[in-house]
């Protein structure tokens, strides 16, 4: 049996048919196998133990010095005394974090304010009542407030003795207890 171009083309359309529904057919057998193993692996896994959920505790404990090591910081107790040449002649702790500190060096006098350099190197890092914390050379070091044995309010002295003190001649009053002159 020949086939010449001329009895195939004749039979174009009906071949053209059967070629598309052949493809079809298998495509359709294709996705209905896919959707059977899909539910198959579904069932499978369902069927598999679940494992129990790792149990975290939320209340996990922190190790304050390891925080405190990472960020650079020391624990109270191992601060060491500043050898800056500095005194601590007052501190102005505010609780908006403008903490100040009076502080007396070689060259004088002169407030300085947390995050400040002094002339020694090192930086105030905090300030508190009765100490100042600086930080120096990699760590911190503490320069506690000198107290002198003198008092730290003195009494203005005058010239000559001092007048006695009369009674004011003037008295406050609330003002509804004033009369109005006409």
């Amino acid at each position: 049996m020949k086939f010449s171009a001329t009895a195939v083309s004749g039979h174009w359309p009906a071949l053209l048919k059967i070629v598309l529904l052949v493809l079809l057919l298998g495509y359709t057998a294709f996705l209905a196998w896919s959707a059977w193993a899909l539910r198959e692996a579904m069932v499978v896994q369902r069927e598999l133990p679940v494992p129990p959920a790792a149990v975290v505790d939320s209340r996990a404990q922190l190790n304050p010095a390891a925080i405190a090591t990472v960020l650079g910081l020391a624990a109270q107790n191992e601060l060491v005394r500043s050898a800056e040449p500095l005194t601590l002649r007052a501190s102005f702790v505010s609780s908006t974090g403008e903490s100040r500190a009076l502080l007396a060096g070689p060259d004088g006098e002169r407030i300085y304010q947390v995050g400040e350099s002094l002339p020694g190197g090192s930086v105030l890092r905090r300030v508190e009542i009765t100490q100042v914390v600086l930080w120096r050379k990699g760590r911190e070091e503490l320069l506690p407030l000198q107290l002198a044995g003198e008092r730290s309010l003195l009494a203005v002295k005058g010239e000559g003795p001092s007048p006695a003190l009369k009674p004011s001649s003037l008295y406050f009053r609330p003002a509804a207890d004033l009369r109005q002159s006409d």
